[in-house]
């Protein structure tokens, strides 16, 4: 994110004079995108994680949160941690060493008060190992193997050459030049590259400075560095993969290439030893076993873990991690690539056994962690690192203040799902001490999903933590589901297969696979006061869905709106609609659907709108906009918004019956339209204003309006439902407001039955019985431009924005002013612009595109609280445009208060995905697994508080105390926080 762009300031406004205002990026939600590194700190009981792109993040209890950029957008490929130091080394690919430590930040000043930054990640040195001239000895100096041994004053070193080599720690600086390592063998194993690569070194756990060196070609050596000597030498006939010390140092075990791994014995004497056994996982050639751990358990049978080791022909396709323990066999099968893994483990010395209590899996798309101490190894749920993008994103909703209640019931409703596939046991990564005070307000964030799913995340604090999953896939029939009744797995000789060998378990919950596109959620609007929601489709779906504590087996009325409205000359060339089981299907508890609305023609729902205290719902196509009362079950209204020579509306997102023809005319009819008309106005534009109004006017862009003719101009971009003045300026009452693509707002009065007298008052409440909701349509606006339309927002009296159903008749906000005139904001995407209503005569503008040359992506209306006084709040209107800006302006004046630079203008993708809160913080897309989080008030911030001060100076006494220069503090002070 870019923090430092350039702002302007209004020398005339007083707005902000009490609120304190700047953009601060906050903290980064989801999985990193792209993994390549993994490492573990089992003193302080961190995790790291490196990315292709230079990052590194660790991580620690729920809260705690680091991050690191490298200077070079280089992939890294090793993490290690130096034990209890809070220090770790990072190996990038372009063969650079680098050395991190967690530093105390200066502190900054945020509301006129300096706070103190805690903690933070910083590079402290680089090494690069060198060379020999020649073109070869690039290569040969290309480290492939760190190992950080026990004392943390020595790092090895293993390169592509067979050789290994010293680097003194924390200085970074070579201890020798020559390689003893293979300067020990025997003359036969030291000619030409024989040795291959260095694949492992090991150290040995009860010798503190011998290592295990194994070289690819499958040669294994123990050297001893007092000596400099191969104590013993170990010949593998297979190219080798990985090392592993078995806990008391008689035994190690190496993986290879082949899929088998060997257990050797470590003697006292020369010579080569025989092997203990040699096992294969499967009788046909078999994939590698990349990395292989051995954990010893006080019942006597070890723990096995290796990645790999899959038949080819049969299981090559599959990601695969295998854990085995006498007689019981897992096979943990992901969908996504095992970058590497972990045990959380006893390190103790005083320790006779392992006993391995978690299993920690880096997957490219997802982190899964097993319980071994638990029978049947079940997962852990993770409070943090899960994978957003589980189901590409479709759409985001964020709401704040969830009531108490709403909260418990979303919460059991989770625990409900999870089953007996997941253990509720402690988190194993707990390092560090979250310092930031309990969130005072529960927030949710609601994604939509490729595959038809809404997930409910917890926004409260730095963690996105995972809260319930809603699937809206059993309500429909899909394409890759031909019946009610599941297929059973005893027909099916594959699937017996399966249950015989390998012993596979699906693990994990990433699934880009959607069974039917048409499922994707493309809107979603929740009431937080009467649980409702509303999620709509890309096939024209529209579901109303209550909060019910006890699972239901229901079918669902499904009411057909046809936006269309009989026009002729229209025929919907796209996907088909989705067909609705018509038998009762079972809804677990949580959200459960009590109405299906289907838009035809199936088009995508561009827009909705949920106004639960009228019962209403409103939604938007390319073709039109509708209004149904889903409390009677019956369509309001259906209005047709598509002009004459909208064609491609009628194609549909999933057609590919583009016109190209009729693209190209347009584009060069506009090209022909704006080189001639620019000829003509260029003199009659400048003779518009005085001397005088020249010196004081900004200079303006010249925008040309756009044709009536353009394609996809009936798209309805907003919604909007409001309580004012609309027929004259006596009478208030429910309105409906929608907006299109060609500039055109419309403006529909309702009778809603009830309201003011026992409708409104009650949620629930149908009001009069015989009554039915109507719509008429008071006014119709044109904006000159044909710009569209991107927000509408009713301001009352004061010129504050409504208030959300049931806030103002529940008293939980202020009531509008009704005595006043009201107003109405509506955004293009060139242009913010107040209407005073009922008379809609235009009050102000701020023409954005003439005056800044961007144009409108999303708005906000956001309430920022003062820092200096607890009682003063002021709304502003936020404005996020093509180029990444965030533009703010005062309402209703628009007066232009400050702008920043928010997101790069290249990434579409992160504009496109930005959500506002409605107390001045954002979400975006930084990748297709990650959320950005920035707040522009700094009364409200979302950020890691990580470590104080006096617990960075007890990370820092530990760093002595390794170092000799103390016996002050343990790593258990650490862990402690104390």
């Amino acid at each position: 994110m870019h923090t430092d762009g350039a702002f302007k300031v209004d020398v005339h406004r007083v707005f902000f004079s009490s609120v304190d205002l700047n953009i601060f990026p906050t903290v980064e939600h989801g999985f990193p995108h792209q993994p390549s590194a993994l490492a573990f700190d089992p003193k302080l009981q961190l995790m790291a994680i490196g990315t292709k792109s230079g990052a590194i993040k660790v991580y620690g209890v729920p809260g705690v949160e680091f991050t690191g950029l490298h200077k070079d957008t280089t992939a890294v490929t090793q993490i290690h941690f130096l034990p209890g130091q809070g220090r770790l080394l990072s190996l990038l690919d372009d063969n650079t060493i680098h050395l991190w430590e967690l530093v105390a930040g200066a502190p900054r000043e945020v509301g006129g008060e300096k706070r103190d930054s805690g903690v933070c990640l910083q590079e402290v040195s680089s090494y690069t190992l060198p060379g020999r001239p020649g073109i070869e000895s690039c290569s040969a100096t290309r480290v492939t193997v760190l190992h950080l041994l026990r004392s943390c004053d020595l790092l090895c070193i293993g390169t592509e050459g067979g050789g290994v080599y010293f680097l003194e720690l924390p200085l970074l600086s070579l201890k020798d030049d020559d390689d003893f390592c293979s300067a020990s063998l025997p003359d036969d194993y030291r000619c030409g590259k024989s040795l291959g690569p260095v694949e492992s070194i090991q150290e040995h756990p009860q010798q503190p400075g011998k290592i295990l060196i194994g070289y690819s070609r499958g040669l294994v050596i123990l050297w001893a560095p007092s000596t400099r000597q191969a104590e013993q030498l170990f010949l593998g006939k297979q190219q080798l993969e990985s090392l592993v010390w078995e806990r008391s140092g008689n035994l190690f075990v190496s993986s290879h290439n082949d899929g088998g791994y060997c257990v050797w014995t470590v003697t006292s004497g020369n010579g080569f030893p025989d092997v203990l056994w040699l096992f294969i996982t499967g009788p046909f050639p078999c994939k590698a076993i990349n990395k292989i751990l051995w954990r010893t358990t006080q019942t006597g049978s070890p723990v096995l873990l290796y990645s790999g080791g899959m038949p080819r022909a049969s299981y090559g396709d599959r990601h695969c991690l295998t854990v085995q323990q006498d007689k019981t066999h897992v096979t943990l099968d992901f969908t996504s690539r095992v970058i590497d893994f972990f045990t959380v483990h006893n390190i103790e010395q005083e320790k006779e056994f392992d006993e391995a209590s978690a299993l920690v899996v880096l997957l490219e798309e997802e982190l899964v962690v097993i319980d071994l101490q638990t029978p049947g190894w079940p997962t852990l749920p993770t409070p943090y690192l899960a994978p957003l993008h589980s189901s590409a994103i479709t759409c985001s909703f964020h709401i704040s203040s969830v009531p108490p209640k709403l909260w418990e019931r979303l919460v059991n409703a989770g625990k409900a799902q999870q089953g007996h596939q997941q253990t509720h046991r402690t988190w194993p990564i707990c390092g560090g001490k979250n310092l930031a005070p309990p969130s005072k307000q529960h927030e949710l964030l609601l994604t939509g999903h490729e595959d038809g799913t809404v997930r409910f995340w917890d926004a409260s604090g730095v963690a996105l933590t995972p809260i319930y999953k809603l699937s809206t896939a059993n309500v429909f029939h899909t394409d890759c589901d031909p019946c009610d009744d599941p297929p059973d797995p005893s027909d099916d000789p594959d699937m017996q297969q399966e249950e015989e060998w390998p012993p596979f378990r699906k693990v994990g919950c990433f699934d880009p696979y959607s069974d039917d596109p048409r499922l994707g959620i493309q809107k979603i609007s929740l009431c937080k006061y009467s649980n409702k929601l509303v999620v709509a489709g890309t096939a024209g779906q529209v579901i109303v869905l209550g909060l019910n504590e006890e699972r239901s087996d229901h079918s669902v009325e499904v009411s057909v709106v046809d936006l269309l409205q009989d026009r002729e000359g229209f025929t919907w060339k796209g996907h088909d609609r989705l067909e609705p089981r018509l038998k009762p299907a079972p809804f677990p508890p949580g959200f459960q659907p009590q109405a299906l609305v289907q838009c035809l023609p199936p088009a995508s729902v561009t827009a909705v709108a949920l106004h639960a205290e009228w019962n209403l719902i409103s939604f938007g196509t390319s073709h039109g906009f509708g209004l149904f009362d889903y409390h009677k079950r019956n369509a309001v209204l259906a209005r047709c918004t598509l002009h004459p020579n909208d064609s491609l509306a009628m194609e549909g997102p999933l057609s590919r019956v583009k016109s190209l023809k009729k693209s190209l005319r347009q584009s060069f009819r506009r090209i022909r339209k704006s080189r001639v008309s620019g000829k003509k106005r260029v003199s009659c534009i400048r003779s518009k204003y005085s001397p005088e109004q020249e010196d004081v006017a900004p200079v303006q862009r010249r925008i040309e309006p756009r044709s009536a003719d353009d394609s996809l101009s009936g798209v309805v971009r907003c919604l909007c439902f409001a309580d004012t003045f609309l027929r004259d300026g006596t009478h208030h009452g429910p309105t409906l407001w929608a907006g299109t693509n060609s500039g055109s707002v419309y403006a529909y009065a309702l009778e809603v039955p009830g309201v003011g007298s026992g409708r409104a008052s009650e949620r629930g409440g149908a009001g009069d019985g015989s009554a039915c909701v109507e719509a008429l349509l008071g006014k119709e606006i044109q904006l000159m431009h044909r710009a569209p339309v991107v927000s509408i927002c009713v301001l009352d009296g004061r010129g504050k924005p409504l208030p959300d159903p049931y806030e103002a008749s529940q008293d939980l906000a202020i009531a509008p002013d009704m005595t006043n005139a009201h107003s109405v904001l509506i955004a293009s995407e060139e242009q913010l612009k107040v209407f005073s209503l009922p008379k809609v005569s235009a009050k102000t503008k701020f023409k954005l595109t003439a005056h800044e040359g961007c144009r409108v992506r999303k708005v906000a209306v956001v309430l920022f609280l003062s820092t200096a006084q607890e009682d003063y709040s002021e709304h502003t209107l936020v404005c996020l445009t093509n180029l990444g800006d965030l533009h703010l302006f005062n309402v209703p004046g628009l007066r232009p208060q400050v702008r920043y630079s928010c997101i790069r203008k290249e990434d579409i993708s992160g504009i496109a995905s930005c959500v506002f809160t409605k107390n001045g913080q954002g979400f975006y897309l930084i990748s297709p697994s990650e959320y950005e989080r920035f707040s522009l008030s700094a009364k409200v911030l979302t950020a890691p508080f990580r470590l104080n001060s006096s617990l960075f100076d007890v990370t820092r006494v530990v760093i002595f105390a390794c170092y000799g220069y103390g016996k002050i503090g343990t790593p258990k002070q650490l862990r402690c926080g104390t």
